[in-house]
C-alpha cells in the first residue's frame, strides 16, 4: 500500500512538472480566479495553491503577503488526497488541524475550503482555496461557484502546458526543415555544439520517435549475401 502510495506521488508530481508553472510571476489570469473566490464566498483571503514535494506555493493569492508555506503544515496537503472539497468550519475543533501553526498562529485560520485542482488524468495538482479568519460555512451557491472556478483554473492550466508542448513542436520543425550537417561517409550529424552523434540519437533528442531495426534488401545483398539467397530460395 506504501509503495502505491509513493508510486502515485511520483506521477502527481511529475504531472505538476509538466505545466511549467511553479516559481512563475503573478498573471491577471489567475488573480482574476482568486478575486472572484474571494468576493463569491466572502472571504478575506483565497489562494491558488500548488503541492510541491516539500511545500505549498501559490501561483495567485488575496489577502495574504507569503508565497509558501511547508507542505507538512499545508491544509491543501489533505485537499489533495480527494477530488472532493474539503471544508473546515472551524479549524479550532477540528482535530487535524487545530494544532497547526497556521492556525494557533498567523494567519489564524479557523474556516477552510479547498476546492482540488484536478487534472483531466485524474491527478490533484493542488486547489483553489478560500479562509476566513473566524468559523463559517458556505451556501450551497458558493460552494458549486468554488468547484467551478476550481475547473477554469485546470482549464487554464491545461492551455499553458498544451501551448508550451506546441511551442516546442514547432521549434523541433524548424530544426527539422533547417540545414543539417551530416557525415558524407558514416552518416553521423553534428549539432549545434559541434559534436557529431547517430541518427538515432540526433532524432530521439528531438522527438518522441523510438526505433526498431533491421536491414533493407540492399543491405541484406551487400553484406550478408549467403542469407540473402537462402531467403530468396525460401519465397520461390
Amino acid at each position: 500500500m506504501e509503495a502505491q502510495r509513493l508510486a502515485h506521488e511520483a506521477d502527481r508530481l511529475e504531472a505538476l512538472k509538466q505545466y511549467q508553472i511553479l516559481d512563475t510571476p503573478p498573471e491577471q489570469t489567475y488573480d482574476d480566479f482568486t478575486l472572484l473566490a474571494s468576493y463569491i464566498c466572502e472571504v478575506p483571503i483565497a489562494l491558488i495553491s500548488l503541492v510541491d514535494s516539500e511545500r505549498q506555493w501559490f501561483k495567485s493569492k488575496v489577502g495574504l503577503e507569503v508565497n509558501e508555506t511547508p507542505r507538512d503544515v499545508a491544509f491543501c496537503n489533505t485537499t489533495i488526497l480527494s477530488p472532493e472539497i474539503l471544508i473546515v468550519s472551524d479549524a479550532l475543533l477540528d482535530q487535524r488541524f487545530a494544532t497547526n501553526p497556521l492556525v494557533t498562529d498567523e494567519p489564524r485560520i479557523r474556516f477552510y475550503a479547498g476546492a482540488p485542482l484536478v487534472t483531466p488524468e485524474g491527478h490533484i495538482l493542488g486547489s483553489l482555496c478560500v479562509i476566513d479568519r473566524k468559523p463559517r460555512e458556505l451556501s450551497e451557491v458558493q460552494k458549486t461557484a468554488l468547484i467551478a472556478l476550481a475547473r477554469q483554473v485546470v482549464i487554464q492550466l491545461e492551455w499553458r502546458r498544451v501551448s508550451a508542448h506546441l511551442a516546442e513542436a514547432l521549434d523541433q520543425i524548424k530544426l527539422m526543415e533547417g540545414l543539417i550537417p551530416i557525415c558524407s561517409y558514416c552518416k553521423g550529424i553534428r549539432d549545434d555544439q559541434g559534436y557529431w552523434s547517430t541518427v538515432e540519437k540526433f532524432i530521439k533528442q528531438h522527438s518522441d520517435v523510438e526505433f526498431t531495426h533491421g536491414i533493407c534488401d540492399v543491405c541484406l545483398q551487400k553484406h550478408f549475401p549467403n542469407v540473402a539467397e537462402r531467403c530468396c530460395s525460401k519465397t520461390d
